[in-house]
């Protein structure tokens, strides 16, 4: 087998996107456009991956580091202009060369490899990737001749009546003999509308020169879909949707409404989990096996194990161990660990705290910068008051420990283990074990007061 290296072309603006973000990085599910097509050709283990870049080169370095090769466009002058930046490195090599484009994100591995060994079946010096189009308009058309070899391509401005009707698209990646490639670049002119110099010009100069080019039909159009607009982007993400997850329903998760359930490509979730719909699940997050993720529900890089509900909840950098369930309508923030058989009722919010197996917050509560121990109840409107408006503090509760409702805990405050804050309290003491804390003022009752009141004389009240 021939050495093979992949060209990726990545340095665009993309002024159509009219965005500050450069193009590539502009992200389909949860990843960006450029990440998508490198970590496909990765799949492949190509001898050399070597990117274009040129907008925004520092931050595409940043995203992909030391994954690639890089060479710099520093002025934008074409599509063969910019595979020639990368002659330095490759220029005199032997082998086959795939050039494909960063703004590409849904080809696949298994359609590049495929390529690559047609092309070399082939022995073609250039292999076009083609496609089926039910309505070719506006692509690039191609022409073959009587042995179903590639005679040109022909744009959709410059296409006769009979060559419109030519439903054989070009996708725009085509393989090339690494040699002939970088020999036929230097001849390529600019002698175009813009100015530029274009990569499928070497096809033409090669057919010129007798040399075999051929023409491998991918069975999937929608692969090839380039990302120039918003528009654009919303299909790409739409089809990766759908891709993402078929191919979690094939691996044993129900999700109920695929059509309305947004997975990142990187999430990972467990079989006989459930993901109900309007759901959406983002960036590295890791769902266990038999899990409820209710309507409604976002859920962002984070851990949930087996058998945890989830409500219509929103779950941030978090941890919920085996067994535990949250919501409706509760929030857990970074850093929020939640233990064994946990209950997070409704309306609670969890930050950079520690909560114990088995303990129950029922709803309506706060605990940041807290670490509680197992078998607690927390009752309802409890609030870690953790913040003295220069500093966060901590407090510590003891297992099998009692919180009243309506209970203020000031930070820092240790809570032994078996000890009880009795409804309404404010504590800003520690309490040892066994005790109960009382921290709020004795009830006093007015004595036929009820006729000093306003609401009296009202005849509503009477």
């Amino acid at each position: 087998m021939s050495n093979r290296y992949v060209i990726i072309l990545a340095a665009g603006k993309g002024t159509r996107m009219k965005s500050r973000l450069y193009k590539v990085l502009h992200p389909v599910a949860g990843r960006a456009m450029v990440d998508h097509v490198l970590t496909q050709v990765e799949k492949i283990q190509p001898d050399m991956i070597e990117t274009v870049i040129g907008n925004g080169a520092d931050k595409v370095e940043e995203l992909l580091g030391d994954r690639t090769k890089y060479a710099l466009q520093s002025e934008q002058l074409g599509t063969g202009h910019a595979v020639l930046q990368t002659e330095k490195d490759l220029g005199d090599k032997e082998g086959i060369t795939l050039v494909a484009t960063g703004d590409t994100p849904l080809f696949t591995a298994d359609t590049f490899e495929k390529l690559f060994d047609f092309h070399e079946k082939e022995g073609a010096a250039a292999t076009i990737l083609t496609a089926h189009a039910d309505d070719p308009f506006g692509y690039g058309r191609i022409v073959r001749d009587g042995n179903g070899n590639v005679e040109k391509i022909v744009e959709q401005k410059d296409a006769s009546r009979s060559e419109q009707e030519i439903q054989e698209i070009n996708t725009g990646v085509i393989c090339f003999d690494n040699k002939l490639l970088f020999e036929n670049l230097h001849k390529v002119k600019n002698d175009n509308a813009q100015g530029e110099y274009y990569l499928p010009d070497v096809i033409s100069l090669l057919k010129q020169q007798g040399k075999k080019v051929s023409a491998y039909q991918m069975a999937d159009l929608s692969e090839s879909l380039g990302v120039n607009d918003r528009v654009a982007l919303a299909k790409a993400e739409k089809i990766m949707q759908r891709r993402i997850n078929e191919a979690h329903m094939r691996d044993g998760v129900t999700i109920v409404d695929p059509d309305n359930t947004y997975i990142d490509v990187d999430v990972e979730i467990g079989n006989d989990t459930v993901i109900e719909p309007n759901v959406k699940i983002f960036g590295q997050t890791k769902i266990g096996s038999e899990c409820v993720i209710g309507s409604g529900s976002r859920i962002s890089d984070s851990e949930i194990q087996d058998n945890v509900e989830v409500i219509s909840s929103t779950i941030e950098s978090a941890i919920m161990h085996k067994g535990s369930n949250i919501g409706p309508n509760s929030h857990l923030r970074p850093k929020a660990e939640i233990g064994r058989d946990v209950h997070i009722g409704n309306f609670c919010e969890i930050k950079n705290a520690k909560i114990g197996d088995r303990t129950k917050v029922g709803h309506l509560t706060y605990v940041g910068d807290a670490t509680l121990g197992t078998d607690i109840n927390v009752g309802c409107g409890v609030v870690f008051v953790n913040y003295d408006g220069v500093k966060k503090w901590h407090s510590n509760i003891g297992d099998h420990s009692f919180i009243g409702s309506n209970s203020n805990i000031v930070a820092p405050v240790e809570m032994a283990d078996h000890s009880f804050i009795a409804a309404g309290s404010t504590i800003t003491n520690d309490i040892p074990k066994h005790a109960m804390a009382i921290a709020r003022q004795r009830q006093t009752n007015k004595e036929d007061f009820w006729d000093r009141l306003p609401l009296s004389k009202s005849e509503e009240w009477k």
